[in-house]
């Protein structure tokens, strides 16, 4: 099959692309591909097409060549054999900086060619708050090319994140988030032990239970006795004083406007996590209980612990529930009681997460924004903003 690339770039304005397939279907030729981009005002648009006789193919040649000279743009043309197009496979390969600078990029294209992949298309998700731009690249296997972009990310201070190819990420139907230092920028017990005078003290077990040192729910038992003495009013208090981490809302917003569900597991305490998910419009809500006396804690839990076996538990309760796929859910967590549940997920994401959460995900993201999420599910950023203006 004889085939012709028409390539025309220029200055862009309103009915150009109108007017090059109008000035195609003069011509008994069938499209094949289709290509446009737009940059600051500049564009190209590629259109491949299949040209069966030579006679036909100089005509529509001369016909292409008068319109771009009208239109103000240039034109290269390519003849060829076949459909120079690649199948729908390989990789998406998702890159956020803040900023993004050009060394990145280059280090990233550079394992690409060593690989002998291609970059088959580019485009940008996001110009803010962080910078994200997608490459979709076919050629590479996906272990061997994380493997490789994982140092780079670290020496250029970026997250890049690599996902199967295809329409997986696109049917992701369930989000399961964990609370403390995810969803929001603190961390309750914490709060709750500086009014108790024990601050130092459970600061020092999060850490190290958040890290995998110790075990989480003896680590739970131990900070929590410590709590002994306080009262609603400080729970009360602390709720009051939590700070959601920045785009966690529009997160939330946006998934739910998708149709897409979202849950809160937490190793902390549903007598906080309960009011915040009801502020969210989130109902499958899943936390540790504190025993409470006379309206005073006990420094005891109550029912059983919400540990790392539970949390990814929970998940695929809530799941079961309605009927989705692991593969099509989404788990996002900082800490070592994270890890279950995002190797239970379809797709693990670490959120400015411990180094040993970070490198057992999927994906990591470093950048203080809980939406950037989204640009790895293939939500734009103008999308975004769409949603919140409807």
């Amino acid at each position: 099959m004889r085939t012709v690339l028409y390539s025309f770039s220029g200055g862009d304005r309103s009915g150009i692309t109108s007017r090059i397939f109008n000035a195609l279907a003069e011509f008994d030729v069938t499209v094949l591909d289709v290509g446009q981009v737009v940059l600051r005002g500049r564009l190209t648009v590629g259109v491949l097409i299949s040209a069966p006789l030579e006679d036909l193919e100089i005509s529509l040649r001369q016909r292409l060549t008068g319109l771009a000279g009208e239109l103000g743009l240039e034109l290269f043309v390519q003849p060829g054999e076949g459909d120079s197009t690649q199948p729908e496979v390989g990789v998406h390969l998702t890159l956020m900086g803040m900023p993004l600078r050009p060394q990145a990029v280059a280090s990233i294209t550079q394992v690409i060619s060593d690989l002998s992949g291609n970059i088959e298309r580019i485009a940008r998700v996001s110009d803010y708050p962080v910078v994200a731009i997608e490459f979709f690249v076919s050629g590479v296997e996906i272990d061997t090319i994380k493997t490789l972009l994982a140092p780079i990310a670290k020496e250029n201070g970026v997250d890049i994140a690599v996902q199967p190819g295809g329409q997986a990420r696109h049917s992701k139907r369930l989000v399961m988030l964990d609370v403390d230092s995810t969803l929001i920028q603190n961390e309750v017990i914490e709060l709750l032990a500086d009014r108790a005078g024990s601050g130092d003290l459970v600061k020092a077990i999060t850490a190290r239970a958040m890290n995998g040192e110790i075990d989480f729910a003896d680590a739970l038992r131990e900070r929590v006795a410590t709590l002994t003495g306080l009262t609603q009013k400080d729970l009360e208090d602390v709720q009051h004083i939590i700070a959601l981490t920045p785009g966690a809302r529009t997160l939330v917003d946006t998934l739910h406007h998708l149709g897409i569900h979202v849950g809160l597991v937490s190793g902390g305490f549903i007598e906080v996590v309960a009011p915040l998910a009801q502020s969210l419009g989130i109902k499958f809500v899943r936390a540790n209980s504190l025993e409470m006396i006379d309206g005073v804690l006990t420094g005891r839990v109550i029912g059983p612990i919400i540990d790392r076996a539970a949390k990814a538990e929970a998940l695929r309760e809530y799941a079961a529930s309605m009927s989705i796929p692991l593969a099509q859910t989404v788990a996002i967590g900082d800490g070592a009681n994270d890890l279950d549940m995002i190797a239970a997920a379809g797709l693990g994401i670490a959120f400015n997460a411990k180094p040993l959460v970070a490198h057992a995900a999927d994906a990591a993201i470093s950048a203080p924004y809980l939406d950037s999420v989204l640009f790895l599910l293939g939500i734009t950023r103008r999308e975004i903003t769409s949603f919140q203006g409807g």
